[in-house]
């Protein structure tokens, strides 16, 4: 497809799970694109080259003007449901102002992404959350501005939030007590077939008032056979046993324990489970070349996207999905994560200094006679601790080695990830990150994601935090009091032995 020259796409939404890889695909395909955010200076580090942010706030209706200015088509990829309070309401009023605006700005189309689903025959109605998705489509179609609407079934790609639920509870349970909504009939898609659909929306023919397509996968399952089909992948032998009674709130909670899913998400997610997501019509087979991936080959490609690079955006990136971290961080799929910010008054050059030194006789800018406590017990494990330093104190490649840690990605003035090599009960990683925020100003955030195995990992993850978010912190602490004194005055802390 030639891309219509001038044609600027807005995309609200796309710190998300599809947002994010909506945004890629538009950008190699050349498009015009403008991303609507929050914290412009978060999304700037992470888009491609050519791609605008702008802040605004679907809440604060004054903001979407400017940011609506001049656009053509837009993405609607927003929801409320991480959020306390009414998310309902919360998505109503979002809708309503993001329509209002795209009408007056002059928008020729909104493309919108909801969920399937219809009451049951069985006499239940709607979840709230679907409810809320349909509503959404409803009051967008009601802008005035034309409206092409993706109903989607269960989005299953590495990272989605559908997924991550059913890879864990797989993973961590031998044997799953399940409730009613396990069999479920559902018609789970591949998140590169709901990106395929979203794209292809711009090229349909000028709509007029609303336009609605079902979309869903080849094969119509519950989702208990979508559980047992990740077993089979993984080699998993698991025993399902069902059960008449577990109520939304009990299942939230459990969920909760052993998944990526917060309660409050979570009671959401099983309310909607209880309603069947099946494609009842063909609209999208005869308006599209798209022909959907079936079950097996979804959880494939799903599965060898599983450890692809971590720029690749997941459920819990939107800003909103965990709310705020609590103790131990938060979950990021299978994935535990302590990330944090600081913002400094440097250049992002300047910031990344210490970063970029870190390691070796440099040290870790804080407690580094834990540090070496740490070093010492790898060592009496079998691990190679501390004893490798680093191959020089000022230069970083790809595959280095910094102490017991392995460079996995660099990327000079601005980010640096790191691998561990030492002795661990799962996998981990470092992560900096610097961008500008402002005229001399600059933000770093330093993440730390730990892939716990089994209960093991997790106790390791847990039982370790306090010390761990004392030397995250201090150690942030630590780098942005170098970034501040500039390379020149830039001290070198000696680790202590």
């Amino acid at each position: 497809m030639i891309v219509p020259p001038g044609r600027l796409v807005l995309i609200a939404g796309a710190t998300g799970y599809v947002g994010g890889r909506l945004l890629r695909v538009l950008a190699e395909r050349g498009e015009g694109l403008r991303c609507l955010a929050r914290q412009p200076a978060v999304l700037r580090a992470r888009v491609p080259a050519g791609v605008e942010v702008v802040k605004g706030d679907c809440l604060d209706a004054s903001s979407l003007a400017p940011a609506l200015e001049g656009v053509d088509a837009a993405y609607y990829l927003v929801h409320s449901m991480g959020a306390h309070g009414d998310f309902a309401e919360r998505d109503r009023q979002a809708a309503r102002n993001f329509g209002d605006a795209a009408r007056k700005a002059g928008v020729k189309r909104i493309v919108y992404l909801g969920g399937l689903g219809v009451d049951d025959p069985s006499g239940s109605e709607l979840s709230e959350h679907l409810r809320s998705r349909h509503e959404t489509g409803e009051i967008l179609g009601e802008s005035g501005v034309p409206l092409v609407e993706f109903r989607a079934s269960v989005i299953l790609g590495s990272g989605s939030l559908s997924f991550e639920l059913i890879r864990a509870l797989t993973e961590r349970l031998p044997v799953m007590i399940c409730p009613r909504w396990v069999a479920t009939p559902a018609q789970p898609i591949a998140v590169e077939d709901v990106i395929a659909y979203l794209v292809a929306a711009l090229d349909l023919p000028e709509p007029r008032g609303v336009t609605r397509f079902e979309i869903g996968g080849a094969d119509r399952v519950s989702y208990g056979a979508i559980m047992r089909e990740y077993a089979h992948q993984r080699g998993r032998r698991r025993l399902m046993i069902s059960v008449p009674v577990l109520t939304p709130h009990l299942s939230s909670l459990w969920l909760g324990l052993v998944t990526p899913v917060y309660a409050r998400v979570g009671r959401e997610l099983i309310e909607g489970m209880r309603n069947p997501t099946i494609v009842r019509g063909t609209a999208a087979l005869e308006s599209f070349t798209i022909r959907p991936l079936g079950l097996a080959d979804a959880i494939r490609r799903a599965l060898a996207s599983e450890d692809r690079e971590f720029a690749e955006t997941r459920w819990s990136d939107a800003l909103s999905s965990s709310g705020r971290s609590s103790y131990g961080g938060v979950r990021v799929g299978s994935r535990l994560v302590d990330s944090r910010t600081c913002d400094v008054a440097a250049s992002a050059r300047s910031a990344f200094g210490p970063i970029r030194r870190i390691g070796g006789t440099s040290g870790w800018y804080w407690g580094n006679w834990l540090w070496g406590i740490r070093g010492f017990v790898d060592l009496v494990l079998g691990g190679v601790g501390l004893r490798r330093g680093r191959r020089a104190p000022d230069d970083v490649r790809i595959g280095d080695v910094l102490d017991f840690w392995r460079v996995e990605a660099f990327e000079d003035g601005h980010r640096l990830r790191l691998a561990a090599e030492m002795r661990l009960p799962g996998r981990a990683w470092l992560e900096f990150e610097v961008s500008a925020s402002g005229e001399g100003t600059s933000t770093i955030r330093q993440t730390a994601l730990f892939d716990p195995s089994g209960v093991a990992g997790l106790a390791y993850w847990y039982l370790l935090y306090p010390i761990h978010a004392l030397i995250f912190r201090g150690m942030l602490r630590g780098i942005a009091r170098l970034a501040t004194a500039g390379e020149d005055g830039m001290q070198r802390p000696v680790r202590a032995s």
